[in-house]
């Protein structure tokens, strides 16, 4: 689902950025059960926080929650023990997320799927949203794999984010500033495309004619490694020595005995001349001889 609206337009929806902790099924047919909500509300046009809210939440049946969690910050049977039922909370969460732009990570797949059925098991019309922002499919396209798997914990690492705490409040917010970095790194790469070549754009994706075995690279690739055509970058592209040289050099004194005259005379005088060059540079180019 997208939402399309102007820049200009001050009733422009709100994004809200949320995330849920479940309890892990451990057999066939079990469930999840929803353990911890939180969300912020951000401006669309700042990305400022506007709103947040986070609750535990207790399960109808204690014994499907951990009486002690594998995490540091985990939740525990404990924990949940004395939290408010879902229905407790639902008027909460609905006001936040109805008529919302959702955010969140991997939330198409898990945790749009989970508030449905928390609404259904209280018999209540769930929350709808007026557009999806998924940053799992959004940074797997537009980012990349650049820094390994597109866990939330990876991503963060990459950035030097700290550690995923696997608490509702802390990883929406985490989630926001690890969108705000790879938005940040895109933009730079678009905006200087032949200066910026991270790693992600290395000597794994430059190939040389044997890497290739002979075949050409596409065009992608092409355009990375293709230097401007400016003077500074003359001696960046290797030239074999011989007769490419000597072509060079009769080339130079062509256009060096030009100068000075006018220019149809130039052209009428030297075109021949230069005609014969250029085919004969076209020549070394398509043997591959201007290569090391």
């Amino acid at each position: 689902m997208e939402v399309s609206y102007s820049c200009n337009d001050q009733q422009a929806p709100e994004i809200v950025f949320f995330d849920l902790e479940t309890t892990v099924p451990h057999k066939g047919g079990q469930r999840f059960w929803v353990l911890e909500f939180g969300a912020i509300v951000v401006s669309a046009h700042k990305l400022s926080e506007i709103e947040s809210y986070t609750t535990l939440i207790r399960p109808r049946d204690l014994s499907v929650v951990s009486v002690k969690s594998s995490r540091s910050d985990g939740i525990t049977r404990e924990s949940v023990e004395k939290a408010p039922f879902f229905e407790d909370v639902a008027d909460r969460i609905f006001s936040m997320l109805n008529g919302r732009v959702w955010a969140g990570h991997n939330i198409q797949r898990f945790d749009c799927v989970r508030i449905k059925e928390a609404f259904e098991d209280i018999n209540r019309p769930a929350p709808v949203p007026v557009g999806i922002i998924d940053s799992l499919g959004v940074l797997t396209e537009k980012f990349g794999k650049r820094a390994g798997n597109m866990k939330m914990a990876t991503l963060a690492s990459y950035f030097g984010l700290g550690q995923q705490k696997h608490r509702s409040l802390d990883d929406v917010r985490m989630n926001l500033e690890v969108l705000k970095h790879c938005a940040t790194v895109l933009f730079l790469e678009s905006s200087l495309p032949n200066t910026l070549h991270s790693k992600w754009y290395g000597s794994s994706s430059v190939m040389t004619r044997s890497r290739t075995n002979g075949k050409s690279p596409c065009r992608e690739e092409t355009s990375r490694k293709s230097p401007p055509t400016s003077l500074a970058y003359q001696r960046t592209v290797p030239y074999a020595r011989g007769s490419l040289g000597k072509v060079t050099e009769r080339m130079k004194g062509l256009l060096c005995k030009a100068q000075g005259q006018p220019p149809l005379q130039q052209l009428f005088k030297h075109s021949h001349s230069l005609l014969r060059l250029k085919g004969r540079l076209s020549k070394h180019a398509q043997d591959g001889s201007m290569f090391l």
